[in-house]
């Protein structure tokens, strides 16, 4: 299978370009640079270092055809911040390319295409009562990316979308989106106890991604939204894992607060937004909502496309750890982006 993947350098698609290489597969992507320092990119992979979008449709024709597969591997997610109105750069990075890029994958007889999506699509539909892309314009903009994916499927064209969870694991030379997190727990370091949501989240490994990634290139037929996940944790076991990587110990006392009171505490966290012109993608007073819920995923999907066993703890000692760092200023690293 020839496969054509936009964002082979990241995290995710250097991933899954290696297994696709290892099971036999070329790969082809067009990659914005710099590559990070270190970066495992698999040299098999046949590199173009620019940036895809500003090529003519023709000459994306061109480097689209005979390829099978098309994967998009690329994107932002909602802890990437964006002035207001934030929807417009979801569109820009998440659904825009998908408008532009399916059409001429089946113009020139690509078969199938896999989308990295998010698993906040998976709980707005298992959960309408929430009205979650009423009130958060990156689970909107998740579920408009999926039905934009789909609307180009038909008997020739195969579309699969990955809802993937939160992911570990990191890639050297780039800086982990976990950095955010060590932001806000910072704020309760001098504290002897942590105060977070008692609720969890469904996990999985940057080489668990790659995996499924290759699995839904391989096996996925017709339409199909893939709610994948391989660890569920609550929030206090994730912390554990957390404190343990900051340095901190393994006996952080985590306090489990009730949504209410979580939404006092992120008060501050509005107005620092409104401060800086920022428009979150998740509503921070509703966040809480979300948070206090176990949003977990049965781990049957990502076996079916293939995914098998890794070390998730040291999948998150090591995010946190690089986070940490840069964090401190210990290291200057490339921030994810778009392609």
């Amino acid at each position: 299978m020839k496969v054509f993947m936009v964002g082979g350098t990241g995290l995710l698609g250097s991933a899954a370009a290696e297994i696709f290489l290892e099971r036999g597969h070329s790969v082809t992507s067009v990659a914005l640079p710099p590559i990070p320092d270190g970066a495992p990119i698999p040299k098999e992979m046949k590199l173009e270092l620019g940036n895809l979008y500003d090529k003519t449709d023709d000459e994306i024709r061109q480097i689209l055809r005979e390829h099978d597969c098309f994967v998009f591997a690329a994107g932002v997610d909602e802890r990437v911040e964006f002035p207001a109105p934030v929807y417009d750069a979801y569109d820009k990075y998440n659904i825009q390319p998908l408008r532009r890029l399916l059409p001429l994958c089946k113009e020139v007889g690509v078969k199938k295409a896999v989308v990295l999506g998010s698993y906040f699509s998976y709980l707005a539909k298992e959960r309408p009562d929430m009205r979650l892309t009423e009130k958060h314009p990156y689970i909107r903009s998740r579920i408009d990316q999926e039905n934009v994916a789909f609307s180009f499927a038909d008997k020739t064209f195969d579309v699969s979308v990955l809802e993937l969870p939160y992911i570990f694991g990191t890639q050297p030379g780039r800086k982990p989106v976990w950095v955010i997190l060590i932001e806000q727990l910072k704020r309760m370091d001098k504290l002897p106890f942590t105060m977070y949501p008692g609720g969890g989240t469904a996990m999985i490994t940057v080489r668990q991604v790659g995996q499924v990634i290759v699995g839904a290139a391989e096996r996925s037929t017709g339409t199909k939204a893939w709610p994948v996940s391989m660890y569920n944790m609550t929030w206090k076991e994730f912390l554990k894992i957390v404190y343990e990587a900051r340095g901190m110990g393994k006996s952080r006392t985590i306090l489990s607060i009730p949504p209410w009171a979580m939404r006092l505490g992120v008060s501050s966290v509005v107005k620092e937004y409104a401060a800086k012109g920022i428009e979150s993608g998740i509503d921070p007073l509703e966040l809480p909502r979300i948070m206090d819920l176990n949003l977990f995923i049965p781990d049957s999907f990502a076996k079916e496309l293939g995914a098998t066993e890794d070390d998730i703890h040291g999948a998150i000692f090591d995010s946190i750890r690089v986070s940490q760092a840069v964090f401190d200023g210990a290291v200057s690293l490339i921030s994810m982006r778009g392609e």
